[in-house]
């Protein structure tokens, strides 16, 4: 900061752009920008890019340009340079969204931000479009004091995992080149507790088929002796449990133990929506089981449907399954567990045919550089508590991606989307002293980390 400048009170001057910011996530909901084309019309994607390009040269960022991926989808790329000698940080979100689902679940029009008690509901309200909108809260507030570098990286396909961003680090990786990189598509552990993700899982689906006739015959007459297929699935799909309902699979080791973070289980119960007096499933803490272990989930299953279904053994049945891989475990590995424990835990020697699906390798962030001690410190101010470590069972492929072609940078996961969020599911919202405290938290640490925190 030159030294007749003021300091800026950041806090002050988010604050005041509280009511901007309502209005302008409310623009940016408005937009049904979910990547396929099938669903929503492609405009609308890019009228959500060119909003965002315009708010982030608004916002202070004079280079911002919009790069189509190898998915079709565009990715808002700019940057302002650093004064000199201080780093750079690239400041990541989303602008794409899930798809709303049946509109009837929701209690409002999912496209259009509605306030209720206190909260802000729309898809995409928080992830990630909520996020977009701390970013620029906080650079708007920083203005021209602002001395370290900035990148921005807006995707506009992370939702659809095409892959569109992570091809562009790959083949223009001076677009990404930064110090330390801020992934704001994660949250708090719940409002008001500052959090940062340490830890995601990673990815490893299979589609298992399994044939035991050559057709469908009738059930009174076969009935017995007859190898059902689908019995056959359902057989092998439950050795995939054990009777605690812990993920088990032949070789992977399912006894991680987490250090960060508790997850309260009342509070799991209440953020899943999990009914009266049904069980948790798993033998360890609820944190070990979402962060820490690999956990196995049925996705689908084709077979015939209740509605019009014949008294007739099934000849053939097929499943998907999502297995999530934690850190410290080779997704390659775990597939390949998966897929031996399939064709060896079928019963009656039925025929097993394994499709494999792409794989994710997990993530696991340094927390001991001095971006880190920067940003604990933000954080604690704009919160007045302590910053956190939690994890995150989802998986974010570009965090795998920019590790690789910045391997020297400190990379953290931050956010608005707490669980009270509900994102990706019917009626989703965001808390806006969320997005505000974020914004003041991310304005501090970009004072911090150029030595001018007011």
């Amino acid at each position: 900061m030159p030294a007749d400048a003021r300091p800026v009170d950041v806090r002050s001057a988010i604050a005041s752009q509280m009511p901007r910011a309502k209005s302008e996530l409310a623009q940016l909901v408005r937009f049904t920008s979910v990547h396929d084309p099938g669903q929503f019309p492609v405009e609308e994607c890019t009228g959500a890019a060119q909003w965002v390009q315009r708010a982030f040269v608004d916002a202070g960022i004079p280079d911002v340009q919009l790069i189509e991926t190898v998915d079709g989808s565009l990715a808002v790329v700019g940057s302002r340079p650093a004064r000199a000698g201080a780093p750079t940080v690239l400041l990541y979100s989303h602008y794409d969204v899930q798809p709303p689902g049946d509109g009837k679940l929701w209690d409002s029009k999912p496209f259009e931000l509605t306030e209720r008690d206190g909260r802000w509901y729309g898809r995409g309200s928080a992830d990630c479009k909520g996020n977009v909108i701390m970013h620029l809260l906080a650079l708007r507030a920083l203005g021209e004091s602002l001395e370290v570098g900035v990148r921005i990286v807006c995707e506009g396909s992370e939702e659809m995992g095409t892959g569109g961003l992570e091809a562009l680090v790959e083949q223009r990786p001076e677009l990404f080149s930064a110090d330390m990189v801020v992934i704001a598509d994660t949250g708090n552990a719940q409002v008001g507790w500052p959090t940062v993700t340490t830890t995601l899982r990673g990815i490893a689906n299979v589609v298992v088929h399994v044939e035991t006739l050559a057709g469908e015959v009738h059930s009174g007459m076969y009935g017995g002796p007859a190898p059902d297929a689908l019995a056959a699935l359902v057989q092998v799909l439950s050795t995939l449990r054990n009777e605690h309902g812990d993920t088990v699979v032949d070789g992977l080791d399912g006894t991680q133990t987490w250090d960060g973070v508790e997850y309260d289980a009342e509070q799991f119960r209440a953020d899943a929506g999990v009914l009266d007096g049904v069980g948790l499933a798993g033998s360890g803490s609820v944190a070990e089981a979402v962060w820490a272990r690999p956990a196995l989930t049925i996705l689908g299953i084709d077979c015939p449907p209740v509605v019009g279904s014949a008294a007739a053994i099934s000849p053939r049945a097929s499943a998907r399954l999502n297995l999530r891989v934690p850190p410290g475990m080779d997704p390659q590995r775990a597939q390949d567990a998966l897929v031996a424990h399939l064709e060896a835990r079928t019963p009656w020697n039925a025929r097993v045919t394994v499709e494999r699906e792409a794989i994710g390798s997990p993530f696991r962030a340094g927390t001991d550089g001095p971006g880190y001690a920067a940003l604990s410190e933000a954080l604690e101010e704009a919160f007045g508590h302590p910053m956190g470590t939690a994890g995150q069972g989802g998986s974010i492929p570009l965090c795998n991606a920019l590790a690789q072609v910045l391997p020297d940078a400190e990379i953290v996961l931050m956010g608005v989307e707490e669980p009270r969020c509900r994102i990706h599911a019917p009626n989703e919202s965001v808390d806006p002293t969320e997005i505000e405290k974020m914004a003041v938290a991310e304005a501090l640490f970009l004072q911090r980390l150029a030595g001018s925190d007011s």
